[in-house]
């Protein structure tokens, strides 16, 4: 899907996108690096990168690769790491990667932002080695519960802005089945955010 409407919204947010979001989500930003375990060395890649308040968190020594849609919100994510990142206009949709390339990803907010949310799962899929990791911090849907018309009201309204507060975490997932979810946690906004490690298997021969 094209990604046209986010990148107008994200081109207007980016000099105001830090002050928004800064405070409320610095202790869930610094969890999700927490749960990658990042080595000295490992090839880190961050799609949706935006203005990068996720850079000043990781580890010395990894190498990171930062992707977004938006040149302006790359802009600001240049000044917040001081070690060499590669930064790359880049539709998290569609990522121009090689398969199997990175060891972890980070996916802070940006599936519940990007048109196709399953199909940008996949690509982060695409691109994680076998054994690797990904850790997501985002908001979604609580599995089980039914969307009443007032939420969905209240997304429609919210996706005006360019997120989108009810999807489903098992649906983005829906086409990737050997994925092991060993941590799905309870984040801020009364749960209404989760924090979430996925792990990709490692192929054995039989």
């Amino acid at each position: 899907m094209k990604n046209t409407t986010n990148l107008k919204i994200y081109r207007r947010y980016a000099p105001i996108y830090d002050s928004l979001m800064r405070f409320w989500t610095a202790a869930p930003r610094r969890k999700a690096v927490e749960l990658l375990k990042l080595k000295t060395g490992e090839q880190l890649l961050v799609p949706g990168v935006g203005t990068g308040l996720d850079l000043p968190n990781l580890p010395a020594g990894v190498c990171v690769t930062a992707v977004d849609l938006s040149p302006a919100m790359l802009q600001q994510a240049r000044h917040k790491r001081q070690e060499l990142v590669g930064f790359n206009v880049m539709d998290g949709q569609v990522l121009a990667l090689p398969d199997g390339c990175f060891d972890a990803l980070l996916l802070n907010l940006i599936l519940s932002v990007v048109p196709d949310g399953p199909i940008a799962m996949q690509e982060a899929w695409r691109v994680l080695k076998p054994g690797g990791r990904i850790a997501i911090f985002d908001k979604f849907l609580p599995e089980g519960s039914r969307l009443s018309g007032f939420r969905r009201f209240a997304g429609w309204l919210i996706r005006q802005i360019g997120t989108d507060p009810n999807r489903r975490f098992r649906e983005m997932i829906q086409n990737i089945p050997d994925a092991l979810v060993p941590v799905d946690i309870p984040s801020v906004l009364y749960g209404q955010y989760r924090l979430i490690l996925m792990i990709k298997p490692v192929a054995t021969t039989k």
